[in-house]
């Protein structure tokens, strides 16, 4: 069914003040942060202290390797970043953009633990509102935290568009998404992604509402970058459903990774997820 019942309707416009800064509203759930930044006397170099919280799994060796710093963004937030280098030779950079509910403390161990593995670089931000980042998590803020962090792999690292893989996880397909749309990359790759923020409050709606928030749905179709998707059949939080659409409109799919039983928060722990993105960041992409 296409059309909002009278009781959707009621629920969407009810509660003022528009229904897609309702959904955008309660997609939002940044964490206490895990994690602080303090500046030398310099100015230019940033220590990255980790509460208990964070969980940090590695030594104190590799915490120092990780860099720190701070950006803004076009719409005047302090924007936190962490590139984490898993060696200078290595072929491509992951613009990361994690989950809900996490900050860049959360995200270090995890973060290390991917490059290593799938050898590849990853450079991370804090959205506007998480961890050291300021101002308030909105969806405009989403897509100006992500420009800001493509602007800023391009002018402090040097970094080619071509050698940067877009990934979002779960909230982060949203601003991830919004990029590939406007700027090509090497690929894209949505862990766990949303079709659009009605969709996941009303799964029968099939259409796009001019007050829906993060659609996801009309902007993929416009990724001219390989793209591979990533989700968990029982994934509880944003259905296995969500993903089947979204790779039916790519104009360049790739084989997706369908996770059988796993659920939002544990594909990560399943040994295909790792396989898959070493088969595609070291086989498929250098032949694409």
């Amino acid at each position: 069914m296409d059309r909002l019942s009278l009781r959707n309707l009621c629920c969407l416009f009810c509660c003022p003040p528009w229904p897609g800064k309702i959904i955008s509203k309660l997609a939002f759930l940044p964490p206490e942060p895990t994690y602080t930044l303090r500046c030398d006397g310099s100015g230019s170099r940033w220590t990255l202290d980790l509460s208990d919280g964070a969980g940090w799994q590695h030594s104190p060796r590799e915490k120092e390797a990780l860099e720190c710093f701070l950006t803004k963004t076009s719409k005047g937030n302090r924007m936190a970043c962490m590139f984490v280098r898993c060696s200078p030779e290595a072929k491509y950079t992951l613009l990361f953009s994690h989950g809900n509910a996490a900050d860049l403390g959360q995200m270090s161990s995890f973060y290390v633990g991917l490059a290593s593995r799938i050898k590849c670089n990853i450079f991370s931000y804090d959205y506007s509102g998480y961890g050291a980042s300021s101002g308030k998590p909105t969806e405009k803020n989403l897509y100006a935290d992500i420009e800001a962090a493509w602007v800023a792999l391009k002018t402090r690292y040097g970094i080619r568009p071509e050698n940067v893989i877009i990934y979002g996880q779960s909230l982060g397909t949203v601003p991830s998404v919004d990029l590939a749309a406007r700027h090509e990359s090497a690929a894209v790759i949505l862990h766990a992604p949303l079709t659009s923020g009605v969709r996941l409050a009303f799964p029968k709606i099939k259409k796009t509402y001019w007050f829906d928030a993060f659609p996801n749905i009309d902007k993929i179709s416009t990724i001219t970058s390989p793209v591979l998707i990533i989700h968990g059949t029982d994934d509880e939080v944003i259905d296995f459903s969500h993903g089947l659409p979204l790779f039916e409109r790519c104009q360049k799919p790739v084989e997706p990774l369908w996770v059988e039983g796993a659920e939002h928060n544990n594909v990560e722990l399943y040994r295909q997820y790792y396989e898959r993105l070493k088969q595609f960041v070291s086989e498929e992409l250098l032949d694409l």
